[in-house]
């Protein structure tokens, strides 16, 4: 008997598309059992593997082909904003179909911030109190890599970004949303609206048997009505009382208190103790490019803050650490950056660096506004880092308040460049 998202793709043209990381991983997932099944991959990079099975739609206009399948497995990163995608063609993802047919418990997590600490600290919650799961998804992991070994007695813990989101059309058993603030706006058909609408996907679908987590502190209600979700419905306000203390320098900041407090409320619905989850806490070890501390050099302590790339982000790590000197910029893609060029003013800083190009527009804004922090803009994150060692008396931060696509891959290739670069000139 064929797995049943196999049963339900066997008979059905299909299209990958996006052949990154979640589409090699869509790939190998079909292949392993349909050997022969005729696929086919859109890209805009051409694309070439050792398949005689496989067609190819890649180049500039390949998104002009997906009314031709009746499924598209669309890749996270590729934007429909500019597509309009025929009624008789199916949109799905990994995300949605593991959700449909995986015979798991599945926590999923969701936020504009802190649903990749969210996620790891309900991970490691479920396994500090002896519960048999997996971390995937958002993160770097497909969970189709995982699905083989998803049985009913296992938890999913799934980080699911609005990219996954966007055409999924089933839901977690329990569903955790951090925060809403405006980021990928670019990326959706309404701008803020769209994004915040993929995000619901995360609870749209539950049932009366369903958890739905939320900040309470934040709310929801301008986007979602809560008469109308049918599961059990629990808020989370930053202030609530923990059964532990958080003595983890990887956890400071009142943002990730809030990151823990969800964590445990999730982790607790399936048992998990306040004494497991205390250990969990105490163990945990950070998350590469969130407020990691790459070390002291030349009397300036260096941190790793790339995965920030909203303002609230930004600020909240600032505050935590108590940083010197802030560098900032990467992608425009809309944001109204006119209440961070305040909240920088009026922020401890006394150094911003900005490189291009948000991290200019920034800085022209303080500047017409007035300002007693000392400005400096940098061509690229080289020229940022030799500022950074030059005016720097204390704590440095790297924390973009933008994306990275504009110089680089992704935020972890501009994380690590940073990293290298600090090494460099700290020698």
């Amino acid at each position: 008997m064929l797995p049943p998202i196999i049963d339900f793709l066997k008979d059905k043209k299909v299209l990958i598309l996006g052949f990154g990381r979640e589409g090699k991983s869509t790939y190998n997932y079909i292949r392993k059992y349909l050997p022969e099944k005729m696929l086919y991959i859109g890209d805009g990079k051409e694309q070439k593997i050792d398949d005689n099975f496989v067609g190819y739609y890649c180049g500039e206009d390949y998104l002009s082909h997906i009314g031709k399948f009746d499924v598209v497995m669309k890749s996270p990163g590729i934007s429909f904003v500019n597509v309009d995608v025929p009624t008789d063609t199916y949109v799905t993802c990994q995300t949605d179909l593991f959700l449909k047919y995986a015979p798991c418990k599945k926590i999923g997590v969701t936020g504009s911030k802190g649903k990749t600490t969210t996620s790891t600290l309900t991970y490691k919650m479920l396994c500090a109190g002896g519960v048999d799961c997996e971390l995937m998804g958002n993160m770097g992991l497909p969970v189709f890599d995982y699905i083989e070994e998803m049985t009913e007695n296992k938890i999913a813990v799934i980080e699911m970004s609005s990219h996954q989101l966007e055409f999924t059309r089933n839901s977690p058993d329990v569903s955790i949303l951090t925060n809403i603030y405006e980021e990928h706006l670019e990326h959706y058909k309404g701008g803020m609206t769209g994004y915040v609408n993929a995000k619901l996907n995360i609870v749209r679908h539950q049932n009366e048997n369903n958890t739905f987590i939320y900040n309470g502190t934040q709310g929801v209600e301008p986007y979602l009505d809560l008469n109308k979700v049918k599961s059990k419905v629990i808020a989370v306000k930053k202030d609530d009382s923990l059964p532990f203390e958080i003595d983890n320098i990887h956890l400071a900041g009142e943002h990730n208190r809030h990151d823990v407090l969800f964590a445990f409320t999730a982790a607790s619905i399936f048992g998990v103790s306040a004494n497991d989850a205390k250990k969990a806490i105490d163990d945990y070890e950070g998350i590469e490019h969130r407020m990691e501390n790459v070390g002291t050099y030349k009397g300036v302590t260096f941190y790793n803050d790339c995965i920030a790339t909203i303002p609230h982000a930004v600020m909240c790590a600032v505050n935590a650490i108590k940083a010197n000197t802030l560098i900032i910029g990467g992608k425009d893609r809309g944001i109204d950056y006119t209440d961070f060029a305040v909240d920088l003013e009026n922020s401890d800083l006394s150094v911003i660096i900005g490189t291009k190009t948000t991290g200019h527009k920034i800085i022209d804004m303080m500047l017409e506004n007035g300002t007693n922090k000392k400005l400096i803009k940098a061509e690229n994150l080289e020229e940022a880092v030799k500022s950074a060692y030059e005016n720097t008396k204390g704590i440095c931060i790297l924390s973009p308040a933008a994306s990275s696509y504009n110089e680089y891959k992704n935020f972890e290739e501009k994380g690590r460049h940073y990293k290298e670069l600090i090494k460099k000139y700290g020698e």
